[in-house]
């Protein structure tokens, strides 16, 4: 499948247009992950991050092993 990136200067859809988990954000100088990189993880951290797939759960365990999945992933 080819891709193709977006006729806009939005960093995070040009990231992910070319498959990208990552990019520098211009205004802050910051790593930002891609909404890729948070499906990759497969669940969210809850850490509130800027393009969190899950509805940005809030933060209840540190063991990735026994946190509760999101909400939003529960359905």
């Amino acid at each position: 499948m080819d891709r193709q990136a977006p006729d806009t200067a939005d960093p995070h859809e040009l990231a992910v247009a070319t498959g990208c988990v990552s990019y520098i954000d211009p205004e802050t100088g910051y790593t930002v992950f891609t909404e890729l990189a948070h499906i990759e993880r497969g669940y969210c951290c809850g850490s509130r991050c800027r393009h969190c797939p899950y509805g940005l759960a809030p933060l209840t365990t540190q063991d990735p092993a026994v946190r509760p999945p999101c909400a939003a992933v529960d359905g």
